[in-house]
């Protein structure tokens, strides 16, 4: 490090919510609550990173009321009585901790293996029914299928803030099923639902504006978003600015305080021509806050952690040249606080010779 670390330590506030700094703890998959029921150390753990000054944590992907949302049976539900109280415990412990939280809510579509998730004698719902680009594993989903899921995503944010939780996050991105509407290769639907980029996104502003219903103007509200797919990592929802700018429009309009923007490595430029990362891009094209994402403060890009790449600890100078000319607001950290809970208090301590390297193997014994 050869400068101060003073940007990503300022204050944010984001529709009312004040921030005490610039970090978000990305959204991770644990698969650590059995039968979809966070317990006692699902709470812990979110605890010890607010503990250690994480400015925002935004829970593990949380799946919502359909039949058909998750496709793991470890991954935390956020409905029914059992896991509502588990999710009040988790949002206590941060709070008590001096910390803000937000779920992400989750609806897996198309990518759910119904052999290893819940109800497997049930198909799993997409808008065309396709897995990824000309596979078909279901039939399009019906008016009656999208409303319900609409709703369900509605009751869970209204479901957060009776709880207390600070925010909602909604997961639109990685090829999951808002993602699968926003993509043409796997929305080939011809009613309101599908068509051209501008008409692939009612699917999404139809979720956030159910969810204004049910929760108001004042509760934060964060839409993720990605143009690389887990089907395939070159997808690209817009080619230029312009097609992003069609793209963001109508999810801004429709309410969305904060643009979650992810990629694979945070310093890699969207567009040619200009040294504009995805957040950055979408802030200058919104007027919104955005959130960057991707291998903060480590060598290697996530998806090679899944084919057992380790990461070295590296500097995050050109990250916080980025937040100081103000390319994005917030800042957020995934394997790094995976493995570290006190990530954030020793880069404000300027401690960066303690950052932890990311190693594969830890994943099964990570707290």
């Amino acid at each position: 490090m050869s400068r101060s670390v003073a940007p990503l330590f300022e204050p944010f506030t984001l529709n009312g919510l004040t921030l005490p700094n610039r970090v978000v703890m990305a959204p991770m998959t644990r698969s650590k609550s059995p039968g979809g029921i966070p317990g006692p150390e699902v709470a812990a753990y979110y605890r010890r990173r607010a503990e250690a000054e994480c400015g925002l944590i935004v829970t593990e992907g949380t799946t919502v009321n359909t039949p058909v949302a998750t496709g793991d049976p470890n991954v935390p539900q956020f409905w029914g009585e059992a896991a509502l109280k588990g999710w009040k415990r988790v949002v206590e412990e941060v709070h008590d901790a001096g910390g803000k939280i937000m779920p992400q809510l989750w609806h897996v579509g198309m990518m759910r293996n119904p052999a290893k998730a819940t109800n497997t004698d049930l198909p799993s719902h997409g808008p065309s029914g396709l897995a990824k680009p000309g596979k078909a594993l279901s039939e399009p989903m019906t008016k009656a299928e999208i409303k319900a899921t609409i709703d369900a995503f509605a009751r869970a944010a209204a479901d957060a803030r009776a709880l207390g939780f600070d925010g909602v996050e909604v997961h639109g991105a990685h090829g999951y099923i808002i993602d699968q509407f926003f993509w043409e290769g796997t929305n080939q639907r011809e009613d309101e639902y599908g068509g051209d980029m501008v008409g692939r996104t009612r699917f999404a502003v139809d979720i956030i504006e159910a969810i204004r219903r049910e929760v108001g103007k004042d509760f934060p509200l964060i839409l993720r978003f990605s143009q690389w797919k887990q089907q395939d990592y070159t997808a690209k929802l817009a080619q230029t600015p312009d097609e992003l700018a069609a793209f963001l429009k109508p999810l801004s309009d429709a309410g969305v305080d904060s643009f979650h923007c992810s990629q694979r490595r945070f310093w890699e430029p969207e567009f040619e021509g200009s040294d504009l990362n995805l957040a950055g891009w979408t802030k200058k094209l919104t007027g919104k806050p955005s959130i960057t994402v991707g291998s903060v403060s480590l060598s290697g890009e996530f998806i090679g952690s899944f084919m057992g790449e380790a990461s070295e600890a590296t500097g995050i100078d050109d990250l916080l040249d980025r937040l100081e000319r103000g390319e994005f607001d917030l800042v957020a950290v995934g394997r790094a606080l995976l493995v570290d809970p006190a990530w954030t208090h020793k880069v404000h301590q300027g401690a960066f010779d303690q950052l932890l390297p990311f190693k594969p193997e830890a994943l099964a014994t990570l707290s």
